[in-house]
């Protein structure tokens, strides 16, 4: 069965624990995140209008918001403060996913831009007990987000899915895979029906995509979706996603 990030944490998911959803946006992870037995859901959505139908997501599915679930409006970051979000717009429509806090899109023609000042925090700053699993989905800002997490992953050795895409930040498939492995993280990819090593990831041909939001013709395969658990966990982790 292919690992998706659905799979990925539930496979791995031992029965406790709290799951940090960064870039929530509707709620697509989030809602079965909430439905694993024992977890604690921490969902990050800054951009309002994804927030506004996260909370109407967990409404529709709760009646109300659970105590296993928090919804969060700020951003994650490196350190604590206000940044500018913004959501590139074609054709009169905002491309939400794509909204971001590295990335103006200012130099494109024909693309305008919607900006939100929004709240940054650091992980840390929430001093989690017992976080176990995290999903990272910042378009660009992945590095920020972990940099601001450093305490937390040090001391709670969560598993990660990240969404890392050099179209968003030119680098940023080496400087955070480099990150997660210089705090004891092994990292790899889902093709040809197998867990790959990090190593086994070529940017310039598993990665090819215009990074103009109005383009979206991309490479096959287009990896973008990366795994990383802790170091001393390799063996349990990968006889569970076989």
């Amino acid at each position: 069965m292919p690992v998706d990030e659905i799979g990925f944490h539930t496979r791995l998911w031992r029965g406790e624990g709290v799951i940090v959803d960064v870039g929530a946006h509707d709620g697509l992870l989030t809602l079965p995140f909430a439905r694993l037995p024992g977890a604690q859901v921490i969902a990050f959505e800054p951009l309002p209008s994804a927030f506004a139908r996260l909370r109407a997501a967990v409404l529709a599915e709760y009646g109300a918001i659970p105590p296993q679930i928090a919804l969060r409006p700020e951003a994650l970051g490196a350190a604590p403060g206000r940044l500018t979000l913004s959501v590139p717009v074609t054709a009169g429509a905002a491309i939400e996913q794509w909204a971001s806090l590295v990335k103006d899109y200012a130099e494109f023609e024909g693309v305008a831009t919607e900006r939100h000042e929004v709240e940054v925090i650091t992980l840390d700053s929430l001093a989690l007990p017992k976080l176990t699993h995290m999903k990272v989905d910042a378009e660009g800002a992945e590095e920020e987000v972990l940099q601001g997490a450093r305490a937390t992953l040090t001391r709670c050795r969560p598993v990660l899915s990240l969404e890392v895409e050099e179209r968003h930040r030119q680098g940023a498939t080496r400087d955070v895979p480099a990150l997660l492995q210089g705090l004891g993280y092994a990292l790899g990819f889902w093709l040809h029906g197998a867990m790959q090593p990090f190593a086994a990831f070529d940017a310039p041909t598993m990665q090819v995509a215009s990074s103009d939001p109005s383009v979206f013709g991309a490479s096959d395969p287009y990896i973008f979706t990366f795994y990383a658990w802790p170091a001393e966990r390799e063996a349990e982790v990968l006889a569970a996603l076989r």
